[in-house]
């Protein structure tokens, strides 16, 4: 999945710029080549309303259309197993390189908070 949503990202990255030479066409063909016939048509549709087909989650927001997104699809986008599109705009969803650090710099300063029980302490709290 990671890789599908880099390939997305990329040729989103690439047909919004201003510039286009044949090089960078011939990039774009092969990374459409590479993308799933349905994912492909639903960022065309997107595209073709005059939005961008992607949109990163930053703070569990959607950075497309600035609603909130339900913290399983962070968890989701997280652990990479699936696509997420926003519920409210229809874009694919992914994680910023800054929410990615984000997450992971949370989720050590927890670990590192939380003490381990002895037996005893469990017996005396039941």
């Amino acid at each position: 999945m990671k890789k599908l949503l880099q390939d997305l990202l990329k040729l989103q990255t690439l047909e919004f710029d201003v510039t286009v030479d044949p090089e960078m066409e011939k990039e774009i063909d092969a990374l459409r080549a590479r993308i799933a016939p349905p994912i492909l048509a639903h960022y065309d549709r997107l595209l073709d309303q005059g939005k961008r087909g992607m949109a990163a989650v930053c703070n569990q927001v959607c950075t497309g259309c600035h609603i909130q997104v339900p913290r399983s699809f962070v968890l989701t986008l997280m652990h990479g197993t699936d696509l997420q599109v926003c519920e409210n705009c229809g874009r694919y969803l992914y994680l910023s390189e800054f929410q990615k650090s984000e997450i992971s710099t949370s989720h050590k300063a927890v670990k590192v908070s939380m003490k381990p029980r002895r037996h005893k302490e469990l017996l005396h709290a039941a």
